[in-house]
């Protein structure tokens, strides 16, 4: 064990798997190793309880041809010593539906600064609670990391559903130089309203068309103007297991993108699934931010390695988003300052994240 390692407190803020990801992102880019102690220490099974905690630190260890101590399911310490970034390709599978996502949030930094294309085969759930659905890493975290100069193509070779997971997905991500920093301080309106309402399995096409339905006449009731296309899908052959869910983008005039979303559950009635989906979309267009509280979060990494000053417009800044904040600045020399901003335009208060970035230059290119 390195004794320069940064101590990274796995308790504190939020306390989840969060800190996990971007630890070791952050350890894997600027090349300090890192001891992590006390991971998920207030969950109710505390340490490295779940498959895609671990498959995520070894996908990390993988891409920095790292050495990886006390990874195994359980332990409530672990210690990453980064090697050099290495692209090609890497292969993760939780081997439950432990979500490829998260995979993805850690892996994703990390295959830029490598020296070549990286392939990353993710294997798991691809739209799993507590965690991004994969429609919402292509059509709203995808769209807004490439403000950054970031570049990524997401084949979804097959989705996979809770509880035995087994979906595919390949991303192929391309090194950069250094991350540009963004500014997103200006809404403007939204101007398109769409999204996917699906069943997969055995279970009805009716429930499809019962949660679009429903969504669109929860937002109707706010929303009067703009035409609503949430298309019912039934998934035949690339699907693994039955699952029912949705998912509801609003585009804005100014490229920001906003999303509702929801799964579908034993003995949940479909309308329900799109109620909540719809809900939660207009809960993240009322306050007038440009991100919504899930993305949020995820563009505190990159606004931390950027070379310049970043200036996102939020709503309420949630627990997750400065618990990477916190990391950020422990293993980086990137500076968060939060402020808020009364706006006549919103029902609430806004707040602008600014970031003077550090800058972190990929020395493989």
């Amino acid at each position: 064990m390195d004794s320069a390692a940064v101590e990274i407190d796995g308790s504190v803020m939020e306390g989840g798997g969060q800190i996990l990801r971007v630890s070791a992102a952050l350890s894997c880019i600027t090349g300090s190793a890192i001891k992590i102690i006390k991971i998920r220490a207030g969950r109710s099974t505390p340490g490295l309880s779940r498959p895609q905690h671990l498959t995520g630190l070894q996908l990390v260890s993988d891409l920095c041809s790292g050495s990886l101590q006390g990874a195994s399911i359980g332990s409530t310490d672990i210690s990453l010593t980064p090697g050099k970034v290495r692209s090609g390709n890497h292969t993760a599978d939780t081997q439950t539906a432990g979500s490829v996502c998260l995979l993805l949030q850690a892996a994703l930094p990390c295959a830029l600064y490598a020296d070549a294309a990286s392939q990353l085969l993710l294997k798991g759930g691809t739209n799993a609670e507590m965690a991004p659905q994969i429609d919402y890493t292509v059509k709203v975290f995808k769209p807004i990391v490439e403000k950054f100069g970031v570049h990524f193509d997401c084949d979804i070779r097959m989705r996979g559903y809770y509880p035995k997971g087994g979906g595919e997905v390949a991303v192929t991500a391309q090194p950069l130089k250094e991350l540009q920093p963004v500014s997103m301080t200006d809404r403007g309106n939204i101007t398109k309203i769409h999204g996917r309402a699906f069943v997969a399995g055995v279970l009805p096409f009716k429930l499809a068309k019962d949660m679009s339905a429903a969504a669109v006449r929860t937002i109707r009731k706010e929303i009067k103007e703009l035409y609503i296309n949430i298309q019912p899908v039934q998934e035949k052959e690339k699907a693994c297991g039955n699952g029912n869910g949705i998912i509801i983008i609003a585009e804005s005039s100014t490229g920001c993108l906003f999303a509702g979303s929801a799964l579908g559950k034993k003995g949940v009635y479909a309308d329900k699934v799109g109620i909540e989906a719809a809900e939660m979309l207009l809960r993240n267009i009322r306050h007038n931010g440009c991100v919504d509280e899930f993305l949020q979060d995820q563009l505190i990494i990159f606004m931390a390695l950027a070379k310049g000053t970043s200036r996102i417009r939020t709503g309420a800044v949630t627990l997750h988003t400065q618990t990477a904040i916190h990391i950020a600045e422990q293993l980086t020399q990137a500076k968060f300052t939060i402020t808020k901003s009364e706006d006549e335009l919103s029902s609430g208060v806004t707040y602008i994240i600014e970031c003077q970035g550090s800058g972190v230059v990929n020395p493989n290119l």
